[in-house]
């Protein structure tokens, strides 16, 4: 059955009612019982007989019944539904109750829907329910009105009272015309006339239902008077209500004209020149500004509707907050913008260490800018793990361009609206945050900072991040619209740079930035930073002097080392803070200012015990243990990879909160083992009857990624071939099947993380030996850097055999050696 919203629907200023006899000349005297005839169910209706009524069918089984209606000469059953919402009604669904009715007329509408006219003649009872010929049908039994308990001269009495009280109410009410109300005279019949008043009385589908089915006519007239009894008096309570109203509206009248003969004087106080009248400065201010045609256009319309309006109208508000935000924007005003190459170049350097890379394009920017006025502006994204100053740099480029900073935080922001405003139609609308970071900076080239877009959520309230689309695409936002201005406004002269800890974005969203890494900073380059900046920025917020105290360079580096573990050097300036404000109260305490040298060995008693450690001795060699590295948000990190060798049926597990594709590495390593165990000398027992438990530690922290191929394939092996593992090496590098090397991401930071680490040795793949150029001085001067292409050079590296590195597969390499040394072992026979 289709499913329609519908089956029928009844319009009471349509339904005529007839008065005479002619149209039941169907209907035999005397005859009760009438053949089995199709269903019309009803939606929000009970139709009464005595009444021709037009009626609009959709549903599929109402239409089968109406193609029936010539087996039963047009006749038809209307019974009304117990339940509106049900759309395919079963038996158990209707009242049992309804009325006999002839079809007069059908009519096929362009849509699909027939429209009928049925003439309704009598109650009705149904029984003998069927839904057999894909319609609901009955056999019906014609139901006898009684008058018992009344004598004819009651019921003249009662019919008299009902139609009184049918004429006040009339009166009362103005849809009745006096063409109706003549008619519903004229009737004689008492059953009638009670049919017919019902059809005016606005009753629910129960109420109406309950009359329907009143078959004593005396006891039928008595509950209708009592209706129309309940509807003069709600009438009459609304024509109480409507003189109030009016009376109240010829006072806004009153109002509204004092207030025209305000705006008159008003008026003539602006041709003389004065401020005083608010609307007029509005418009002046409107005619003064440069704002584009179209905003001009509709702000002096909004104005004279505004003029126009009754000052109590909740719109005149609105209207009014509206021009008052639309005339705060900065149409036309620019920042006189620095072309100084010198100039950005000493902020930017004064400032911040190292970042040359950053520095060089705000440069190349300047440059261009320099020699183009037209220069659109560019949109940057500074990606890097918390605290390399991200932030901090966007504050540098404005001072070093000569823009105004408008930073807008994107962190947690789920609303579209939050972007793109939100439509004047709701209460309390704004403007989105790029239009009030203009209004805010008061010029129309800022700089606007995006502080953390990747953390832009989405639900469905829509997705802010779609919606940044337009506002950072050079071509299309030089007519950016805002919903709550409903023009467009200019935003190509705006620097846009964005602030984010990931890659993790939208791909057309990246596709519009041009992303910048920052990576974590070295060693070297924290104590820099903390010698030039950070030392003194806590002395200045903790109201330190410079000669009070004196933090040592062996100082700083043990902080760096054990008290901090991160990629930039956020951690390392709140320990500074701790021991400035331990200065700060032991100074207060002793009342003296005494200068205070804090040491490598003193830091105890400022920052507590040591937080982090580090392996001292890197040279031994362990069976099972190997060194790899991570890159994650706050930076490198050295991940230790452990595996055991144990009883069993040839399985292998893992722990350590591994990611899928870590689990796949995993797979991939340990297929690769199996594959070359003959070549290593690995017996087949031990790949048949040990099992293999690989462990990442830091359980709780979670992992994943493919850069630890290499590191799973090396430490498989070493516990099957009994070789101990170089633990001065670390490695990252993702492996294939056939055992190449495959390129991975974030070299910078697993370097920076191996140096802090103390490793000397790293193997990197290959394909990544073109970043090299890159890496810092330090870097490249105190690691040793070795590119391998497959996944044997990592074990001719790591592998030990008595001292030996392990020569797989050449003429040195003995699997009798590493037999011996494999048998050594409890676990082997």
């Amino acid at each position: 059955m289709v499913d329609f919203k519908n089956d029928i629907v009844s319009d009471r200023a349509s339904v005529r009612h007839i008065f005479s006899d002619d149209s039941k000349q169907d209907l035999k005297k005397g005859q009760n019982k009438m053949s089995t005839l199709p269903i019309l169910p009803l939606k929000n209706i009970v139709i009464f007989p005595h009444s021709v009524v037009p009626l609009f069918v959709t549903r599929e089984k109402s239409l089968k019944a109406l193609d029936a209606l010539e087996k039963t000469d047009r006749n038809v059953l209307l019974v009304t539904q117990k339940d509106m919402d049900i759309d395919h009604p079963k038996a158990k669904d209707l009242y049992k109750i309804g009325v006999l009715a002839k079809v007069l007329q059908i009519l096929n509408l362009p849509d699909g829907t027939v429209k009928i006219l049925v003439d309704a003649q009598t109650r009705v009872r149904l029984s003998a329910f069927s839904d057999k010929n894909g319609y609901l049908s009955a056999a019906s039994t014609i139901l006898s009105e009684k008058t018992t308990g009344f004598s004819e001269e009651e019921l003249v009495a009662l019919g008299k009272e009902l139609f009184t009280k049918f004429e006040a109410f009339a009166h009362a009410n103005k849809r009745i015309s006096t063409e109706m109300l003549s008619s519903v005279s004229q009737i004689k019949s008492h059953s009638q006339l009670a049919d017919t008043i019902t059809g005016y009385i606005s009753l629910n589908i129960s109420e109406k239902q309950k009359l329907l089915e009143a078959l004593n006519v005396g006891e039928r007239i008595k509950k209708i008077s009592l209706h129309l009894d309940a509807e003069l008096e709600v009438l009459k309570l609304d024509e109480r209500l409507q003189e109030r109203v009016k009376k109240q509206m010829e006072k806004s009248q009153k109002e509204y004209f004092l207030a025209e003969q305000m705006k008159a004087i008003q008026k003539e106080l602006e041709d003389t020149g004065s401020d005083a009248d608010e609307l007029g400065v509005l418009e002046r201010k409107i005619k003064r500004l440069k704002m584009s045609s179209d905003a001009k256009e509709k702000s002096l319309q909004d104005l004279k509707k505004l003029r126009n309006m009754n000052p109590m109208s909740p719109e005149n508000t609105i209207l009014r907050n509206y021009l008052e935000t639309i005339t705060a924007l900065p149409w036309g005003k620019f920042s006189t913008l620095s072309s100084s190459l010198s100039k950005a170049e000493t902020v930017l350097n004064k400032r911040h260490y190292a970042l040359d890379k950053v520095k060089d394009r705000i440069i190349e920017y300047l440059a261009v800018q320099s020699r183009s006025k037209q220069l659109k502006g560019p949109i940057l994204c500074l990606v890097g793990p918390p605290g390399v100053g991200k932030t901090s740099l966007a504050r540098s480029i404005a001072e070093a361009t000569g823009r105004r900073l408008s930073r807008i935080s994107l962190g947690g922001i789920k609303d579209e609206s939050e972007i793109r405003g939100h439509r004047r139609t709701y209460i309390g609308a704004l403007p989105g945050r790029i239009i009030q970071g203009i209004k805010k900076a008061g010029t129309s080239n800022p700089l606007m900072l995006l502080d953390e877009i990747d953390k832009v959520g989405s639900d469905w309230r829509g997705d802010p991040s779609s919606a940044l689309l337009e506002v950072l695409d050079p071509e299309q936002n030089s007519a950016f619209v805002d919903h709550y201005l409903e023009v467009g406004y200019d935003l190509s002269k705006v620097l846009f740079i964005a602030t984010a800890n990931s890659l993790d974005m939208p791909a057309p969203l990246l596709d519009r930035m041009e992303i910048i890494n920052l990576s974590g900073y070295s060693e070297k380059e924290k104590l820099e930073i903390a010698r030039q900046h950070l030392v003194k920025k806590q002395a200045q917020e903790n109201n330190l002097g410079e000669e009070e105290w004196l933090v040592s360079d062996d100082a700083i580096l043990e902080i760096i080392r054990s008290y901090t573990r991160e990629a930039g050097v956020r951690g390392l300036e709140r320990e500074l803070g701790k021991i400035a404000r331990k200065i700060v109260k032991e100074h207060v305490i002793s009342g003296e200012k005494t200068h205070v040298e804090v040491t490598q060995k003193s830091l105890s008693h400022y920052l507590g015990v040591v937080r982090y450690s580090h392996l001292r001795s890197y040279n031994d060699k362990c069976i099972g243990s190997v060194n790899g590295l991570a890159w994650t948000a706050a930076g490198g990190e050295l991940l230790k990879i452990e595996a055991l060798l144990m009883f069993g049926t040839g399985k292998i597990q893992s722990t350590g909160k591994l990611g899928e594709v870590m689990q796949e590495s995993l797979s991939a390593a340990f297929s690769w083992v199996k594959a070359h165990a003959p070549e290593m000398g690995i017996p087949k027992f031990l790949l048949e009857k040990r099992d293999v438990h690989v462990h990442l530690p830091e359980g709780a922290v979670p992992k994943d990624g493919p850069s630890a191929g290499i590191a799973l394939v090396l430490v498989l092996s070493s516990i099957f071939t009994g070789l101990a593992v170089k633990q001065s090496i670390a490695m990252t590098g993702e492996v294939t099947l056939q055992g190449r090397v495959l390129a991975i991401g974030g070299l910078k930071e697993k370097l920076l993380a191996a140096l802090r680490s103390g490793i000397q040795k790293v193997l990197i793949p290959k394909e990544n030996e073109k970043d090299l150029p890159e890496m810092e001085k330090e870097v490249l001067e105190n690691l040793e850097i070795i590119p391998v292409r497959d996944v044997k050079e990592v074990l001719r590296e790591a592998l030990v055999v008595e001292g030996t590195p392990l020569a797989l597969l050449e003429s040195s390499f003995s699997p009798e050696k590493v037999q011996k040394s494999v048998l050594s072992q409890s676990l082997y026979p």
